[in-house]
């Protein structure tokens, strides 16, 4: 008996505990940024105490601040001088590139990446996961897999950011009504958390999918 109590409190306070534990961790390491400013404009030097947090404003504003200039013909050409920069840099030019095509894949709004989730047979048949529709083979591969293929990232548990990506014939993947955080979810909490009903939540072979999927080729 005492160890459901124990469990049950546990289940309540560690969440709870982690949520607070990174979000102290990313105002700690933003706070930081502060350490860049002259050491006058710093608070503990104009207000005479320490500010929690006031690096992390800071951060924000020099995101947008770089967003906004980025946006203009100017910033643009001070971006494309920046990459060229570093282009130039053996081992950073590496690491660059790969960092930024993961984030320009994540978080453009024209990306195509992480925008359906379907049931794919992973990692054999009769072996069902969600999988995230990414796009389409492309030129270059279309020619040798087909133009009807439709991309798919396959995430492992419990670290979805690393997993498997293939390309797949519509007819093998299921349409299934599961949002994308639900999806992450499920295979973070290694299957423990389930999709929710809220509402029919069905899956069906699609008709389509190719159809569904922004640039992907019609199916033959």
């Amino acid at each position: 008996m005492l160890k459901k109590y124990f469990v049950t409190g546990l289940l309540i306070w560690l969440p709870l505990a982690v949520t607070l534990w990174i979000i102290d961790f990313v105002i700690t390491t933003m706070d930081r940024t502060v350490l860049l400013l002259p050491e006058a404009w710093r608070p503990e030097s104009a207000f005479g105490v320490h500010l929690p947090g006031f690096g992390l404003v800071i951060s924000v504003l020099v995101i947008l601040a770089t967003g906004l200039l980025a946006r203009n013909f100017l910033g643009q050409r001070l971006v494309r001088w920046w990459e060229g920069l570093l282009a130039r840099i053996p081992i950073v030019n590496s690491i660059y590139s790969s960092v930024k095509q993961v984030s320009d894949t994540m978080l453009a709004q024209k990306g195509n990446a992480f925008r359906k989730v379907v049931l794919v047979e992973f990692p054999q048949r009769g072996q069902w996961t969600m999988a995230f529709v990414v796009g389409n083979p492309g030129e270059r591969l279309g020619p040798h897999v087909g133009h009807e293929k439709v991309t798919v990232y396959v995430p492992t548990a419990p670290n979805p950011t690393s997993g498997y990506v293939i390309m797949a014939d519509p007819s093998e993947l299921r349409d299934i009504d599961v949002s994308i955080d639900e999806a992450f979810k499920f295979h973070v909490s290694l299957g423990v958390v389930a999709p929710t009903e809220g509402g029919r939540r069905r899956a069906h072979k699609p008709s389509a999918l190719t159809s569904e999927t922004p640039g992907s080729a019609p199916s033959r």
